[in-house]
């Protein structure tokens, strides 16, 4: 069959499908399917949710998080590897990026659909929609300023709002989904390679090449089994928009791609030399988490002034000095941790700014008293150990809003990665406090702090507050974040060969919650949140 065919020899070919042969001609291509006009089922550009991983036949890639995307000094590293895939609808663009996804076998990766950003049709549109008059496949369907703006900044490791489109309205979702940047972005569509200013922001550019006939059964199946659409309409819309629209916009970007796969995803020769170079890239872009550095980096320095120790007095020491004994049972331990946790929170809240604020005492008489002067203030725990600090902010601070984060250090790497957030809706205006029981090398600590500025949290207005520090981590935070403030009860002057604080407090999680620590655990890792 011709590759390109006109559309009297698509009428001809179905109608030999469907006629010719008996029914089960069609079946061998197509599910069974009526061709009776059915009611459309509720699709959108992620039409389900799913947890954000992928599981591969070697590791679990996270689709969702990400590596750290900046050095030990807090400032950016270098951008991630963006991939476009380009091709027809229906071409195996989503199969192509999967197998690239599992050839990589790198942790962390973001699959980034054109799908999700179609533009919001009018009521006009609506109809045109309805009646498959409606071109779907024309650059003016997608709204590009949005997608180039969301892929800057994914590129740049920053989080982004993800549009999700509902094909049944023809609209987009009340939520949006967030995702990060990571090692490799894979953004795959139609137009991938239609505008000039998303060209710029792709390494590398990926055609997918399929057959004309196979794209077609491929969209009547995706089209009339997930889309509740019949024939007739199908055929009708890829006769007068799909076809055209590829001739017209899609193939002739084919001479912009660095490669060209025919076949799509059983291609595995190209795939294999696509993932090739990719890995010499990602090593040149390779952030190595140099701990060595970061521990000689301010040695002899004095503390910085952001610094706030709780006064060592008898009754404090006398705290520290229970917690700190191995030998103490974990009832007590418990106890007096939530003592110093109280005073600890208290010592926090007087940073918070306040104004003068007058109120008549029950005996008639003004009282010149003071009041926080701020919108809100949100509470931000480091898992797990953070989360016990919880209800002491709780007790401290009536109504506070809490989020989490769970941050763990790759034992390959030494690298702290983010695998859990869940943060309050808008906290560019708030007061933020962010816990974590010990803090040794700071680099758990620097991860939240950029994560919490991604997510428009000003510098200036964020608490990192601790039971206890080691210098070498009140350094690191300082260093990279001058004007976050930071608050503890302690701060130890070493830290060993495995990070941990001397003479500390050994593993809080574990003391606290009383599970069993691994030999290798580090006072920066985060285990997975209690429940």
């Amino acid at each position: 069959m011709d590759k390109y065919m006109h559309s009297s020899s698509v009428d001809i070919w179905l109608s030999r499908l469907l006629h010719a042969g008996g029914e089960g001609s069609l079946d061998r291509l197509l599910p069974s399917i009526s061709t009776s006009l059915s009611p459309r089922k509720r699709t959108t550009s992620q039409c389900k949710s799913e947890p954000p991983l992928l599981r591969t036949s070697k590791r679990t890639i996270y689709t969702a998080g990400r590596p750290p995307w900046y050095n030990e000094h807090g400032t950016q590293s270098k951008e991630a590897f963006v991939i476009g895939l380009c091709g027809g609808s229906a071409s195996g663009k989503t199969t192509v990026a999967r197998k690239i996804i599992e050839a990589l076998d790198v942790p962390w990766v973001v699959l980034l659909s054109m799908d999700s950003f179609y533009k919001v049709l009018t009521a006009e549109q609506q109809l045109l929609a309805a009646n498959n008059d409606y071109n779907f496949d024309h650059p003016d369907a997608f709204d590009f300023s949005l997608l180039v703006h969301t892929l800057r900044k994914l590129k740049q490791g920053k989080s982004v709002k993800i549009p999700v489109y509902d094909f049944n309205t023809h609209g987009r979702q009340k939520e949006w989904k967030t995702v990060y940047g990571a090692s490799v972005i894979i953004f795959e569509g139609i137009m991938s390679f239609a505008d000039k200013e998303l060209l710029k922001l792709l390494d590398m550019k990926i055609f997918v090449d399929t057959d004309s006939d196979i794209r077609l059964v491929r969209r009547l199946r995706r089209d009339i089994t997930e889309r509740g659409r019949d024939i007739e309409g199908v055929i009708k819309q890829y006769n007068k928009f799909v076809k055209p629209a590829f001739e017209q916009y899609i193939e002739p970007t084919m001479r912009l791609a660095d490669i060209v796969v025919p076949r799509g995803g059983g291609n595995m020769v190209a795939i294999d030399l696509i993932v090739q170079h990719v890995h010499s890239q990602l090593e040149e872009r390779k952030l190595r988490w140099d701990m060595a550095a970061l521990a000689s980096a301010h040695q002899a320095q004095p503390l910085p002034q952001t610094l706030s120790v709780l006064e060592s007095t008898p009754q404090v020491r006398g705290m520290h000095t229970i917690i700190r004994n191995k030998e103490t049972s974990r009832d007590e331990f418990i106890f007096y941790s939530k003592r110093l946790m109280r005073l600890l929170i208290e010592r926090a809240r007087s940073f918070l700014p306040s104004q003068v604020h007058i109120v008549q005492t029950p005996q008639g008489e003004d009282y010149e008293g003071r009041t926080f002067h701020g919108k809100r203030i949100t509470g931000v725990s480091i898992l797990r150990a953070g989360e016990t600090m919880e209800p002491a902010l709780r007790a401290v601070c009536k109504d506070v809003r809490i989020g989490k984060i769970l941050i763990q250090t790759n034992q390959d790497t030494g690298e702290p990665e983010l695998h859990y957030l869940r943060l309050p809706k808008d906290i560019s205006e708030d007061h933020v406090i962010l816990m974590d029981c010990t803090v040794s090398t700071g680099a758990a600590a620097m991860m939240a702090i950029r994560v919490l500025l991604d997510h428009d949290a000003q510098e200036d207005k964020i608490l990192l507050v601790s039971l206890l520090m080691a210098e070498m981590g009140v350094h690191s935070v300082a260093y990279a974040f001058p004007q976050v403030k930071i608050i503890t009860t302690a701060v130890d002057k070493k830290v060993n060969d495995l990070f941990h604080i001397i003479p500390g407090i050994g593993n809080f999680g574990d003391r606290y919650f009383g599970t069993d620590a691994p030999p290798d655990w580090s006072d920066d890792d985060m285990d997975e949140p209690s429940c």
